[in-house]
């Protein structure tokens, strides 16, 4: 079930009527039983794949506090997820590995016996549960005995699909008291509703609009000139960005609705100065996720230098590999462990030379600078991550710096790409109209509802039904339109 669909539109607020009905005792049941509808209305027979992975570390949980051997229920838990884990996600992508070399080697190859269908959300929820898994073992929390509660962790539909990765500390801890929270809360709900209907507008106005410039030249970059790939590649950035954080933002939105509250995603990524600043903004649940239980565990930084710096390339290569089954995922993955490991190492060669040669580094002007080069080195990576192959997207490079021809810009060529005049205009002012949200965000530190709350009555609502009219007028929907998936469902 997508957000932006008719189906949500009819379940969400059934399921908050049942929720508020529900004795406040039995509520994790409503939900329990809301989420597994809401998952199972994409294929239902996956939903036992979460249910095998609900049982596995729910078990798990369990037996780590009871026996002896810690280590080996872990690791036994850990080995029956990723293997669900690589073989739905992997499983094709290993064959075709393995068929190449074989092939090479003039060795028969291997047919593939069946066709697999990735479950949606496998690579959210799987995490998720391996979490609380590793938790109960640190002894940071006590296993949950309420299967129902903890099924509901795993699967709470808000954030099953696409996160943000919740921790057990943070969302089942909410679960357990349920009970507690009010069933109508004004402010509460005003909040988590804004909240949507800003994701709704990067969604539905913005993301799948500039996604069919994208489209339309990614799919045949290698007849397009710089003008027309440069742009692609930047409205790719703003693609991604508005695509995945509206998500989060309707995920969050909705839990707070009913008394829930789910960690922050995004945070103004893109006025990062930094790649180390960008991966603290960009994907939080995600990044720190790798950060807990990958990277800390593997030495994190309290080790030689060099063991560090091969904690951080392969904590970055696991996140690419995690992204999806093709070299260009860990291609992207390694542009950004290699640019962090550059800034990490150079720093303070860097520091010294800026104050060798007095560079006001607190100036707007050197901060704006850092921004820009941060974007550029983010927005040539994300070329890997949009591209069928790593070929495509050297080749993609390539022709952005070699096939110049500013012309295009004044001669009307733009808007042959998907996007006509006015479409192209209703983008635009919606970009500024996301640049000016995230620039509040970024400089007061408020989030547009926290802003809006502080402002005059009339210019609140003013903001509310511009929003609205945007989505109802200006979204993209109705007859013919086919609503558009998130683009981490495919992860």
């Amino acid at each position: 079930m997508l957000f932006n669909s008719a189906d949500f539109l009819i379940f969400f607020p059934i399921t908050l009527i049942l929720y508020w009905i529900f004795p406040k005792k039995l509520r994790y049941i409503c939900l329990f039983i809301a989420s597994y509808t809401f998952y199972m209305f994409w294929n239902p027979k996956y939903a036992l794949l979460m249910g095998t992975s609900t049982i596995v570390t729910f078990l798990s949980g369990i037996l780590i506090e009871k026996l002896k051997y810690k280590r080996i229920v872990v690791a036994f838990s850990f080995i029956i997820n990723i293997s669900i884990l690589i073989f739905f996600k992997y499983f094709d992508f290993l064959i075709e590995n393995i068929n190449i070399i074989l092939s090479a080697l003039n060795i028969q190859l291997i047919e593939k016996p069946f066709d697999i269908v990735l479950p949606v959300g496998i690579s959210f929820y799987t995490f998720q549960a391996l979490s609380y898994t590793i938790d109960v073992y640190r002894g940071e929390i006590k296993s949950e005995k309420n299967i129902i509660k903890y099924a509901l962790f795993v699967s709470f539909f808000p954030q099953l699909v696409a996160g943000p990765i919740e921790r057990s500390k943070h969302l089942l801890s909410q679960i357990q008291n349920m009970d507690k929270i009010k069933r109508f809360d004004y402010h509460r709900i005003t909040e988590g509703l804004i909240l949507m209907l800003f994701g709704y507008f990067q969604k539905m106005v913005i993301a799948d609009r500039a996604s069919i410039f994208v489209d339309t030249v990614f799919n045949r970059y290698y007849i397009y000139n710089t003008t027309e790939l440069l742009l692609s590649a930047l409205l790719f950035a703003v693609q991604i960005y508005c695509d995945f954080a509206s998500y989060s933002l309707i995920a969050i939105g909705t839990a707070k609705v009913m008394g829930i509250d789910l960690m922050e995603n995004f945070n103004t990524p893109y006025f990062s100065r930094s790649i180390k600043e960008f991966w603290g903004r960009w994907h939080i649940s995600l990044s720190t996720w790798f950060r807990d239980y990958l990277y800390i565990p593997l030495g994190g930084n309290r080790c030689s230098k060099f063991r560090k710096s091969f904690n951080i390339l392969l904590t970055f290569l696991v996140s690419g590999l995690w992204h999806g089954a093709n070299f260009t995922f860990i291609a992207w993955g390694a542009v950004h462990g290699i640019c962090y490991l550059i800034e990490d190492i150079t720093s303070k060669f860097r520091n010294n030379v800026l104050n060798k040669f007095g560079v006001k580094v607190h100036s707007f002007s050197f901060k704006f600078l850092q921004a820009i080069c941060t974007f550029i080195i983010v927005d040539l990576a994300w070329i890997f991550f949009r591209a069928e192959t790593i070929y495509d997207a050297f080749y993609y490079i390539k022709r952005m710096f070699t096939k110049i021809d500013l012309w295009r810009l004044f001669d009307g060529s733009l808007y042959k790409l998907g996007l006509d005049c006015f479409e192209m205009n209703i983008l635009i002012i919606s970009l500024i109209m996301l640049f000016s949200a995230d620039l509040i965000k970024y400089i007061k530190k408020e989030t547009i509802y926290e802003f809006l709350k502080n402002q005059c009555l009339y210019f609140r609502w003013a903001v509310i039904f511009l929003l609205l009219f945007f989505i109802i007028i200006y979204g993209k929907y109705g007859a013919g339109f086919d609503p558009k998936q998130f683009i981490y469902f495919q992860f």
